[in-house]
């Protein structure tokens, strides 16, 4: 019951005392690495409901990521508008992805299950991850997250396999107007010495 009033707060930010809250976080988290283990989740309803467990094998990271998109500076000599290069430049991965991958590479050991975002500023936003140990003896006899001790699911974070990375991939759309994002390849998967992003 308690979770239901947490995602509350959590929704309204701006009308509750959220908002003022992670103000005074923000504050402290500039100061800190980029990457940064953490005891206990930030946001413990969304943490929950994305398959964190306060157990053994289970850890949380919190991320800062840059924010922003793809402004490019328009070219000083002279090209047609369509060889400029500025407009139409469409990021190939969502920030919450980048930050999924650059907690991964901190935590070879361990498998990225999930993320959510806890934070932003002008500058940077803050996601938090969930990692799960795939070698832990808790983990592996989980009947929630024992699957990921499975060896189809190493690396599933560079493959594009988490759910940041489907939505990339356009896999959250089915029916009419879909039609072409099935099979959508994994990132590495078909083109290993291929840079597609």
């Amino acid at each position: 019951m308690a979770y239901k009033y947490i995602a509350e707060e959590w929704a309204n930010r701006d009308k509750t005392f959220v908002d003022e809250l992670n103000r005074q976080r923000l504050v402290q988290w500039r100061k800190q690495p980029v990457t940064l283990r953490i005891e206990h989740p930030t946001r413990l309803d969304k943490a929950r409901q994305l398959g964190y467990k306060a157990k053994q094998g289970f850890v949380v990271a919190r991320t800062r990521v840059r924010r922003g998109g793809l402004r490019k500076l328009r070219p000083r000599s002279g090209r047609r508008p369509k060889r400029m290069g500025v407009a139409k430049f469409k990021p190939g991965k969502s920030i919450r992805l980048i930050s999924e991958e650059r907690t991964a590479r901190k935590f070879p050991n361990l498998e990225v299950l999930n993320s959510y975002w806890v934070g932003e500023d002008g500058k940077h936003k803050w996601f938090e991850i969930i990692l799960v140990d795939p070698n832990a003896p808790t983990i592996k006899t989980d009947k929630d997250v024992g699957w990921i001790a499975e060896k189809q699911h190493t690396s599933r974070v560079f493959r594009s396999m988490t759910s940041a990375g489907k939505s990339v991939r356009g896999l959250r759309h089915r029916g009419k107007g879909s039609e072409k994002a099935r099979p959508s390849h994994q990132r590495g998967a078909r083109y290993p010495n291929k840079q597609r992003w």
